[in-house]
């Protein structure tokens, strides 16, 4: 079979043909051009408004980068016609494998946008002879036409949060779709302010912020007020991602301040290499960690003590009732006030005041995925890792709608290469 016959069955041309395929290049990087040519009494299509126009002149030839077959690079060669429209004057004519001013077929756009969510574009770039500027263009090409064809009605739970991209305190706002059929990145914004979070709902529209069911964040004030203001009847819920964290904070400031005093007073270092045994689960620990622990529960410090009510407050996330959960959120935060532990005390205070946001978590569980938002962040540092950061906030938006968004691709590409 010749390679215009493969190429006639996989990537077909309406009104075109491919004429002929040829060696060209050179010996150390050979490439394939393949021809093309107007099918006979095919009427050219003007790139403006679209409808077919007679032929005023041809052009001189264009090549068109293809997607590389057997390792060599392949161009699609094509002598471009003007036409001569009665609407939009003279103009050069719309072409079915490439648009605009682009040097790259469509196929090769989606190609490389496709590996690009597994490979970093430098190494797409590296493994299909091309350059880190026409893999970023092809993704950014993708990511702009999903955007621009993605169904966004039908969002019931939402999750926000801020992600650090940047040292020196450059921050993202993100805001993910946590629903149990569909988990996916609606929303890139530049820092972490109140614009931020309102150009989100400012895209969605009234009409479908007021279908929002459940709101999943933490406890930063500016999403709080926003929730508030755009999407007043859904339950805010606080992501019991950060409140574990807070209280795992908690526990290490309360440790950190016994390790100085101790040190201070010349008593021996008790704590030693304890702090993620201070921090870890009782059913994650191993052995011999369960021993280490046990020894310390001997002794009467007040990191202990700590550890001791960081385990007791993983028994309000059992209760099935927010009635119940109440009560004993009431009696811990009286404990925690009298630990005489001031990073307990702060936190208990922080409870308090988060109080109704922290027992909707009750009336909202199962209803939505809790834990999407952290597994997207960590997906979304993933993605950072994987490009050794971003130069510029384009770059780091368009690679986070690639790799989370779970964008929709043109189904009239005839063959994905991959």
């Amino acid at each position: 079979m010749h390679l215009e016959s493969i190429l006639r069955r996989l990537q077909p041309l309406p009104g075109f043909v491919y004429a002929k395929a040829e060696w060209a290049g050179s010996r150390v990087r050979p490439s394939v051009h393949v021809h093309i040519r107007p099918r006979s009494g095919s009427q050219g299509i003007c790139s403006t408004c679209f409808r077919k126009r007679p032929g005023y002149d041809v052009l001189g030839c264009r090549s068109f980068a293809f997607v590389p077959l057997w390792g060599l690079a392949v161009f699609l060669v094509y002598a471009m016609r003007r036409v001569d429209c009665r609407r939009c004057g003279v103009t050069v004519e719309a072409v079915p494998w490439a648009v605009g001013k682009m040097q790259t077929t469509h196929a090769l756009i989606w190609f490389l946008a496709s590996w690009s969510k597994v490979l970093s574009w430098r190494e797409v770039a590296k493994r299909f002879h091309s350059t880190w500027d026409t893999v970023f263009r092809c993704v950014e090409h993708a990511v702009r036409w999903g955007l621009a064809h993605r169904n966004l009605d039908g969002v019931v739970s939402i999750g926000v949060d801020e992600f650090a991209w940047k040292k020196r305190h450059k921050y993202l706002t993100l805001v993910y779709q946590i629903d149990h059929r569909c988990k996916r990145l609606l929303h890139v914004a530049r820092d972490r302010t109140v614009g931020s979070f309102n150009a989100f709902f400012d895209m969605l529209g009234e009409e479908r912020s007021k279908a929002i069911v459940f709101v999943a964040s933490d406890m930063w004030q500016a999403f709080r007020n926003v929730i508030r203001k755009r999407c007043s009847t859904a339950i805010h819920v606080l992501d019991r991602f950060h409140v574990t964290k807070l209280l795992n904070e908690a526990v290490d400031k309360v440790r950190r301040e016994e390790v100085r005093s101790l040190r201070a007073a010349g008593r021996p270092a008790m704590l030693t290499k304890t702090r993620w045994l201070l921090l870890k689960r009782r059913e994650n620990m191993s052995t011999d960690e369960r021993g280490r622990l046990r020894e310390l529960l001997r002794i009467n410090l007040r990191s202990v003590r700590a550890c001791l009510l960081k385990e007791q407050f993983q028994h309000f996330w059992d209760y099935s009732s927010s009635l119940w959960a109440q009560k004993f959120l009431a009696r811990w935060t009286t404990t925690a006030m009298r630990s005489r532990m001031e990073p307990f005390k702060k936190f208990a205070r922080t409870l308090r005041t988060h109080r109704p946001e922290l027992l909707a978590w009750f009336a909202a569980r199962g209803l939505f995925a809790h834990g999407a938002t952290e597994g997207f962040n960590n997906k979304a540092r993933i993605t950072t890792r994987k490009a050794y950061g971003f130069r510029s906030y384009e770059h780091a938006e368009i690679a986070l709608y690639h790799a989370l968004g779970e964008l929709p691709e043109p189904d009239w590409l005839a063959h994905r290469f991959c």
